[in-house]
């Protein structure tokens, strides 16, 4: 029996740099069973925009390692620099000696290498467009900006969000250079200023109705995500059931589910409010 959070069941990574190269930072999160979520970057002084998304992803496939992942877990990120590389183009630089087709090194060997040691079979990477409206995607995005930009992440709120195991300071796996990583979670109560919340949700619930618009399925896990309940909850369940203002309805027997704009419950809630 899985004990704690439970599985992790989503993972996604971003980086960001100012100059690339310059300053950068890389973001990193993943979404338990229970609905908790561990958010943790890092931050270099001089590099570039591919290297904070290769750290990124170093960071994660390292850390889930030792813990226990959903069979359905994919590592969502943006890169296709980080997805061709590793799911195509490393085959022929490991045949040529870490050179390309040109006869040159392979630029970032060093974490090509160490990405090569850690990867997991069983978690795939995936693609999602940057700046798409992804909630998890937005949110790796927040905190590899602010780590380039030498801030520290605002964190969500302190009950959307459970510590993990700290990671406070650790090297490359390389050992040639060192990132400073932080730990943004807390298990102490700390104050979610407005803005970024609202926006959050507003970014979540835009997504919403783009996906009920365009009559699209969702996994268990993808709800969870949106809805940001642990799976758990979403077992229990029986038939459609509503969330804010959409209806969510199960379709194949239950695994994968999709939303339908409410009007009917909208319309019910404004005339309570005017009564």
């Amino acid at each position: 029996m899985v004990e704690g959070p439970g599985r992790v069941v989503a993972a996604a990574t971003d980086g960001a740099c100012s100059g690339n190269p310059g300053p950068g930072g890389w973001g990193a999160l993943l979404r338990y069973e229970d609905g908790s979520v561990e958010e943790f970057g890092g931050f270099a002084p001089a590099t570039t925009n591919n290297r904070m998304e290769l750290q990124a992803a170093l960071a994660v496939l390292e850390r889930l390692q030792d813990l226990p992942r959903h069979p359905d877990l994919r590592l969502r990120t943006d890169s296709k620099y980080l997805i061709d590389g590793l799911g195509s183009w490393m085959k022929g630089w490991k045949r040529k000696g870490w050179k390309t087709a040109a006869g040159k090194p392979v630029l970032n060997q060093d974490l090509w290498q160490a990405l090569d040691r850690a990867r997991l079979d069983d978690v795939p990477l995936a693609y999602v467009k940057g700046h798409s409206g992804d909630p998890d995607n937005e949110r790796v995005d927040q905190i590899a900006v602010a780590f380039s930009r030498g801030q520290q992440p605002v964190p969500t709120q302190a009950g959307e969000v459970k510590a993990g195991l700290p990671m406070a300071r650790r090297k490359s796996a390389s050992g040639a250079t060192k990132s400073q990583v932080v730990e943004v979670a807390s298990q102490q109560a700390v104050e979610d200023p407005a803005p970024p919340g609202l926006q959050r949700l507003l970014s979540r619930l835009e997504l919403a109705d783009r996906l009920a618009s365009g009559g699209y399925a969702l996994t268990a896990i993808e709800l969870a995500q949106l809805v940001e309940q642990p799976l758990s909850k979403l077992g229990q369940h029986q038939g459609a059931w509503r969330w804010r203002d959409w209806e969510v309805q199960p379709i194949e027997e239950g695994s994968r589910w999709r939303l339908h704009r409410d009007t009917a419950g909208s319309k019910q809630n404004d005339e309570a409010g005017h009564g």
